[in-house]
């Protein structure tokens, strides 16, 4: 159980609703935002003064039925309460590093899409493995370092924060934090989790104000586009598969079939990643 982060992750989530979202009349004398703790009390069936101990680290382990109530209380997204039973120790923390070994068949498979460019990519946003469709679409992360091929690390911290053109870079450095929120929840102890966080948090500001925020659900990206140097825009349909023993994600772009954005993937598929990769981003 991770009390102090049990407590501002309940703190945050009381402070973003308002009396109206829960049937409450919100009444003219609230001086502090969101809920009153004795309101998400009454709500969760439980005494105010367990959830305010709850709310100031000094509570024991909540069973499974009180944080139920809360999350009922707190009108919790599916992912909201899954994270909340994490960091009240009610579900099981994995143990020990995330996996960055990738499995020998989705290593194959990789090869195996000529028309979408694909990689895997760990917990902790490093990119693992990828196709030659994805280097030439992206960059060649095969020849980079562990460290230069953390994501994350690139949205926050290169100052270039182009993201290879992306055009939702905003949207991916907010899914990266609600990702690390929940990853960092699950592996405690691993120090290339806790240790990229306290990066990112020292050498990005905009990274320190959304973990404030502790939000843990991204909104699900259907298409993606790029600003290629050698095609222009390419837009893409991003689908993204969690090979959830390894905690990895295998994310693959494509493009409909006759299309121009399928002309260009097929272009870059021929050319290849070595004429352009000293191209600037």
């Amino acid at each position: 159980m991770d009390k102090q982060q049990l407590a501002d992750f309940l703190r945050s989530r009381r402070e973003r609703l308002r009396p109206e979202d829960v049937g409450l009349p919100s009444g003219p004398r609230r001086r502090t935002p969101g809920l009153r703790r004795e309101e998400v009390a009454v709500l969760a069936h439980i005494s105010t003064e367990y959830y305010v101990r709850l709310e100031q680290g000094r509570a024991p382990r909540p069973s499974a039925e009180v944080l139920a109530g809360i999350a009922g209380a707190l009108l919790l997204t599916d992912d909201e309460s899954g994270h909340l039973h994490v960091l009240a120790g009610t579900s099981p923390n994995r143990a020990g590093l995330h996996r960055r070994d990738v499995r020998p068949s989705i290593l194959a498979l990789l090869d195996r899409l000529p028309q979408t460019a694909a990689f895997v990519v760990s917990a902790a946003f490093e990119v693992l493995a990828c196709n030659d469709l994805m280097a030439a679409l992206m960059e060649d992360f095969r020849e980079l370092a562990p460290r230069d091929r953390n994501l994350a690390r690139r949205a926050f911290l290169d100052p270039d924060r182009s993201l290879y053109g992306m055009s939702d870079a905003t949207e991916f450095r907010h899914h990266a934090v609600m990702r690390l929120r929940t990853v960092v929840a699950r592996y405690p102890t691993d120090p290339a989790i806790t240790g990229l966080v306290d990066e990112l948090l020292a050498g990005s500001p905009e990274f320190a104000r959304l973990w404030e925020r502790h939000d843990v659900q991204a909104a699900t990206v259907l298409t993606k586009s790029f600003d290629h140097p050698l095609v222009g825009k390419v837009t893409v349909d991003c689908d993204t598969l969690e090979l959830g023993e390894r905690d990895q994600h295998l994310v693959l772009y494509s493009a409909p079939a006759g299309s121009r954005d399928a002309e260009a993937l097929a272009l870059l598929g021929v050319v290849g990643s070595q004429t352009f990769s000293t191209e600037p981003r």
